[in-house]
């Protein structure tokens, strides 16, 4: 979610704002959608250049963005990447873990930054790929997170705008409220109630699913908030028009997606996330 979204209040972006926000999400997410549903290397193309994008995003944002820097991690999210999708899971483990190494002998006195922003991004990239890996639910289940995010970032902004009240965590995020925050709970829930009208999984598990996937996006979008505000930067860059950077528009579906194959992971193992998060 982007900084002025979920559970956010007197957020009055202009109109011009807001139309440039609405065209991009109108391209984009058609975009990944069919991506998403196409699935295989397709998918995880998209997935490693925004994996990429975060991790120089977030380089930018501390202060530790070198060419060196940035080369390296390119070089090794791009091979993890290539490995994961391939089916190489072991290889693409091992190539982060002396990459990530690299990384941080690299970046010197920013090291534990420049690995967190690493294992950030390498997250990002690894539970994408899986979650939609899973042959037999894995578009049903990454659909289900991204819509529960998106559901959550809407109705969060929506509620935070037209309610207000008292901030969530003012020294972080000023805009964000309470009511944006639970504005954005409900809306998740909607999703759930849907993918069970459809037949696509049990009510109440599903619910009990978005529930945490909902929470999880919104202290995801925290994180990244308390990210920029300890290095006095309002957006991670400039590169989608009316939201900002990949972090600031994929903060909350980074720790949805990872929580989701953790999920997904500890009911129906690495391979079969997707069927663990979806199947009851």
């Amino acid at each position: 979610m982007s900084e002025p979204d979920a559970a956010s209040a007197g957020a009055k972006p202009t109109p011009s704002n807001l139309v440039m926000r609405v065209l991009a999400a109108l391209v984009l997410a058609p975009l990944a959608i069919a991506l998403a549903y196409a699935g295989g290397w397709l998918w995880a193309l998209l997935v490693t250049l925004v994996s990429i994008g975060l991790f120089a995003e977030w380089l930018m944002v501390v202060g530790a963005g070198s060419a060196a820097l940035t080369g390296a991690g390119t070089i090794v999210i791009a091979m993890m990447g290539a490995c994961v999708a391939f089916g190489a899971l072991k290889t693409a483990i091992i190539t982060g873990l002396i990459g990530g190494a690299i990384v941080t002998l690299i970046a010197r006195g920013k090291f534990i930054w420049a690995a967190t922003g690493f294992a950030y991004a390498s997250a990002a990239l690894l539970a994408s790929i899986l979650v939609r890996q899973d042959l037999v639910n894995g578009f049903a289940a990454l659909m289900f997170v991204l819509l529960v995010v998106w559901a959550t970032d809407i109705g969060g902004y929506f509620a935070g705008r037209s309610i207000g009240g008292p901030k969530l965590w003012p020294r972080v995020s000023p805009k964000k409220t309470w009511s944006g925050a639970v504005g954005g709970f409900a809306a998740s829930l909607l999703v759930a109630a849907g993918f069970a009208a459809c037949g696509i999984g049990k009510a109440v598990p599903l619910l009990l699913v978005s529930a945490i996937l909902s929470v999880v996006s919104q202290a995801g979008d925290l994180f990244e908030s308390a990210v920029k505000r300890r290095f006095g930067v309002k957006d991670s860059s400039h590169l989608i028009p009316g939201h900002g950077g990949l972090m600031d528009r994929l903060d909350g579906f980074v720790a949805a997606i990872l929580m989701a194959w953790i999920i997904g992971f500890l009911r129906h193992g690495v391979h079969s996330a997707g069927s663990g998060l979806m199947v009851w």
